[in-house]
């Protein structure tokens, strides 16, 4: 009788056959390769494009896709990391920004920074920038890069 109540109250709260806990996500090779493509064709005048994947909490989610140089970049609240899919880029990182402007609460963008490291970046690189740290990526001419990225609150 114990081990029949048990099992009743495990199967109670065990989660239906298929269903996925709150807040699971899956993005498989496949499906950012597929939304890979897209970016590449919907590309903005800065020839950059990105794919928000969701909202967690204190974190997100986005697949990005440049054919040119960004903007240098200050998030103040919010440390990324990257997760290079394809192509090749510099970052460069540390320094200061060139012409800061504040474009949204807590980010800057500018024309490019000053003093910064440059490091190259290639398919299957992590990168982890911590919030207040100035930082720009860099594609030559005829180059794409295409990277996933999670933004995680600083506090």
């Amino acid at each position: 009788m114990k081990t029949i109540a048990t099992l009743l109250l495990a199967l109670t709260f065990a989660l239906p056959a298929g269903s996925e806990p709150a807040g699971f996500e899956l993005w498989t090779a496949s499906h950012l390769k597929t939304l890979e493509s897209k970016l590449s064709a919907g590309l903005n005048a800065q020839e950059f494009a990105v794919q928000s994947l969701g909202t967690f909490g204190n974190h997100s989610f986005m697949l990005a896709h440049r054919e040119g140089n960004g903007q240098a970049e200050l998030h103040e609240t919010q440390n990324d990391v990257f997760f290079v899919q394809s192509g090749r880029a510099m970052l460069v990182v540390g320094g200061t920004v060139v012409e800061p402007k504040t474009v949204a609460p807590h980010e800057t963008r500018g024309s490019s920074i000053n003093g910064g490291e440059q490091k190259a970046l290639g398919p299957g690189d992590v990168v982890h920038i911590p919030a207040g740290v100035p930082h720009q990526l860099l594609v030559d001419a005829g180059n794409q890069f295409t990277y996933f990225v999670v933004k995680i609150d600083a506090k």
